[in-house]
């Protein structure tokens, strides 16, 4: 291996084989691991550390002369253990599948890495067969078939050169955005993976993540607010928390070509002459801005608080939300280009405003996995992608501890209307509930939608809070079935949050399917609780329950 770029905040550190390269390029790392032995190691020291391990361990992870690998993430245990995350490319290609994690002990030692992949990335060529104008209209074709009955407008396309490394052997292929608007203005989007030399599909998926979705708030009652004065008023931003802040986008959407946004709907700041915000109701449109405000804030707390993550990416920054996005948008999104969430009002017949808690820590917890394992949006690991927002989503609901919007295994119980026929969008205990999640793993779980196999996490998560069989928990009765007809007793959702984020951010990769996620959560569970402990047995008495072994 000749090089490894590793980029972090702006800094690029270039890894090079021959020892006294590795010395001048490495400065910090010539200091002896008993420099740190006092101190726990900085985000530095770890992209230093594992710049050293990538040499010292090129071919275990499967890298060489023609990759090159970028720091995504880093994280540092309260016990001097660091974990940094790569992202991989090839010929300057992206490869999808080609993130790993590299393990490193508090002295800097390497233990170990999660890949994505251990498939040896290596193509004959990187000249593509298949054309990028031909793949666009490959993907745009994709995108009207998935929106049958739909009469798309304003479609375009934008491919990209990438090497697939989730489907099978490594493959030239093109990823292609392709977005447009519905009848009503909204924005729909699908990204298409086409095989580059042969002009096949090998996976498409919807582009936008959805949760199928002093102030007075629509849901949650009256909430306390952090706002900031400017002059004789008051604005809806929170400098407690990263700036913070709401806007109204007044019936707009984006313009958005080639995963370009060209212009953004408007988040014309919301601003109070008396700094209490909202009358409860939809009349008012301050009212929806509370309930978005408050869902930002306590996601931000229970990140912050309960796993000591300071911001959606770790980095202290705020985002920010926008209400009343589009015309009865029946849809609430995190996108990481705006680092923005967007809130429609619904409409009006099968969901209200989508600005309930559960919905805006669902949402915000997208963030969170891109930042993170980057879970891929199709198949099993899209399945995990969605549970991983339910699941916490679900916790950020629990850790409010709103009187008016109480904790439950419930998604979205509060937006649905009474003509919608169920009382939720998604049920924990029993998946199965809402007509199409799986309650159980099977070899086709993959081929549902990732709102459907989600189910099967979801399941995981409550079997393992709160155990299986009849209870009823805040007024909300429970009967949590499970696959091999064992009994399960629960170690409490405190724990199951702090089991699901450390398998996230520290051992999943965007390629972790379920039997993965069995893994990752029991090595996280071992890390927080010991191995052989009563929550790591129960970990895998949760999964045996939900046919994942």
């Amino acid at each position: 291996m000749s090089r490894i770029r590793q980029h972090v905040r702006g800094t690029r550190h270039t890894a090079t084989a021959g020892v006294a390269a590795a010395t001048a390029t490495l400065l910090a790392v010539t200091l002896s691991p008993a420099a740190h032995a006092d101190a726990r190691p900085t985000r530095a020291t770890a992209v230093e550390n594992a710049a050293s391990a990538l040499l010292a361990h090129a071919a275990t992870l499967g890298l060489t002369s023609a990759q090159d690998a970028g720091v995504r993430d880093v994280i540092v245990d309260g016990n001097g253990t660091q974990h940094v995350r790569y992202d991989r490319t090839y010929h300057g290609l992206p490869v999808l599948g080609g993130d790993f994690v590299v393990h490193l002990a508090a002295d800097g030692g390497y233990r170990g890495a999660d890949r994505a992949t251990r498939q040896a990335v290596s193509l004959p060529s990187v000249t593509p067969r298949v054309s990028g104008p031909k793949a666009a209209g490959l993907a745009v074709n994709a995108l009207r078939a998935a929106n049958l009955g739909e009469a798309l407008k304003q479609i375009k396309a934008r491919p990209e050169l990438v090497v697939d490394a989730l489907h099978g052997s490594p493959k030239l292929a093109w990823r292609t955005n392709a977005v447009g608007r519905d009848s009503l203005g909204n924005p729909v989007a699908r990204t298409v993976l086409t095989d580059a030399r042969t002009g096949a599909q090998i996976d498409a998926w919807d582009s936008i993540e959805t949760a199928t979705g002093d102030g007075t708030s629509l849901y949650s009652g009256t909430v306390p607010l952090e706002t900031t004065q400017s002059g004789s008023s008051y604005q809806l931003k929170d400098p407690t928390r990263g700036n913070t802040f709401t806007g109204d986008a007044e019936g707009k959407t984006d313009l958005c070509f080639f995963g370009i946004c060209f212009s953004r709907a408007p988040a014309t700041l919301f601003t109070d002459a008396d700094n209490h915000w909202g009358t409860g109701t939809t009349a008012d449109r301050a009212s929806a801005a509370v309930d978005a405000q408050y869902g930002t804030n306590e996601t931000w707390d229970y990140y912050k608080n309960i796993h000591g993550r300071n911001g959606i990416a770790g980095d202290g920054k705020g985002s920010y939300n926008r209400v009343h996005y589009g015309n009865k948008y029946n849809n609430a999104f995190w996108d990481d280009s705006c680092f923005c969430m967007t809130y429609g009002d619904g409409d009006g017949t099968t969901f209200g405003p989508l600005v309930a808690l559960d919905v805006a820590g669902h949402e915000m917890s997208h963030g969170v996995t891109s930042k993170t394992a980057a879970l891929t949006y199709s198949g099993e690991s899209g399945g995990l992608n969605e549970a991983t927002s339910d699941i916490l989503g679900t916790m950020v609901e629990w850790y409010a501890n709103n009187s008016s919007d109480t904790g439950d295994y419930l998604i979205g119980e509060k937006i649905v209307k009474p003509g919608f026929g169920k009382a939720a969008l998604r049920f924990m205990d029993k998946p199965s509930k809402d007509g199409s999640s799986a309650d159980y793993w099977s070899s086709s779980v993959g081929n549902l939608d990732v709102h459907y196999s989600s189910g099967v996490a979801n399941h995981f998560a409550y079997l393992l809070a709160e155990g299986s069989g009849a209870k009823t928990i805040n007024g909300v009765s429970y009967d949590s079935p499970t696959y091999n007809g064992s009994t399960v007793t629960g170690i409490g959702r405190d724990k199951v949050g702090k089991i699901w984020y450390r398998a996230l951010t520290v051992y999943m990769t965007s390629s972790t399917n379920y039997k993965g996620a069995r893994t990752a959560t029991l090595n996280a569970a071992k890390d927080l609780y010991g191995a052989g402990s009563t929550e790591y047995n129960a970990v895998a008495a949760a999964w045996s329950a939900v046919n994942v072994s």
